[in-house]
C-alpha cells in the first residue's frame, strides 16, 4: 500500500522495472483504505519506443533513457489524475496536461541564470532524480515545488554548463 503523501514509491516501484527491462505505459492507483494499491502491467519494448512515445504524447524529442524516466513521471501524473477525477483520460489529454502543468512551470520555475547549465529535458529528468532522492530520504513525497527550490539552490550552481555555445573557441 502506498500512504497519500508517498507518492515517491511510485517511482521507486518503475525505476525498478525499468531497470530489469520492463516497460509500464499505465500506472493504475486503486483507492484502499489509508492510501493506494499500485496495478503495473508490463510488456518488453523495442529500441526507440520510450523516445518515440514521449515525442507523440508530448512533442519532445529527448534520448531513449531520459524519454523513459519522463513517461514514468507522466504515467505516476496520469494515475493521480484519474484518481483525483474518478475517470480514465486520453493519452493525449494527459501528454498534453502534463506537459502544460507539470514540465514546464518546472522549467519556468528554474532561476534564469542557471538555464544554461542543461537543456530543458535534461534538467527536467535531473530535477526527478533530485526529488525522488529527497522524498525518499525524509520518507514522503516533498512536491516539485520544494525539489526545485533544492536543486536550483544546492545542484545546479555546482555543475559545469553542458551547453556548447557556437562559434566559441578557446
Amino acid at each position: 500500500m502506498i500512504a497519500p503523501n508517498e507518492t515517491y514509491r511510485i517511482d521507486e516501484r518503475l525505476r525498478r522495472l525499468n531497470e530489469l527491462g520492463f516497460d509500464v505505459e499505465e500506472v493504475e492507483l486503486l483507492t484502499v483504505d489509508g492510501g493506494y494499491r499500485l496495478r503495473l502491467p508490463t510488456r518488453v519494448v523495442e529500441a526507440g519506443h520510450h523516445r518515440r512515445r514521449l515525442l507523440s504524447l508530448t512533442g519532445l524529442d529527448v534520448g531513449e533513457n531520459q524519454a523513459r524516466r519522463l513517461l514514468n513521471d507522466i504515467a505516476r501524473y496520469r494515475a493521480e489524475l484519474e484518481a483525483a477525477e474518478g475517470r480514465s483520460l486520453p493519452d493525449s489529454v494527459v501528454g498534453y496536461r502534463w506537459r502544460a502543468e507539470v514540465f514546464e512551470p518546472a522549467v519556468a520555475a528554474i532561476p534564469p541564470d542557471l538555464h544554461a547549465k542543461r537543456e530543458p529535458a535534461e534538467l527536467f529528468h535531473e530535477l526527478l532524480n533530485h526529488r525522488w532522492y529527497r522524498s525518499e530520504a525524509a520518507g514522503h513525497d516533498l512536491g516539485m515545488a520544494d525539489a526545485v527550490a533544492s536543486f536550483s539552490q544546492q545542484v545546479l550552481p555546482e555543475v559545469p554548463d553542458e551547453r556548447a555555445t557556437i562559434g566559441s573557441s578557446s
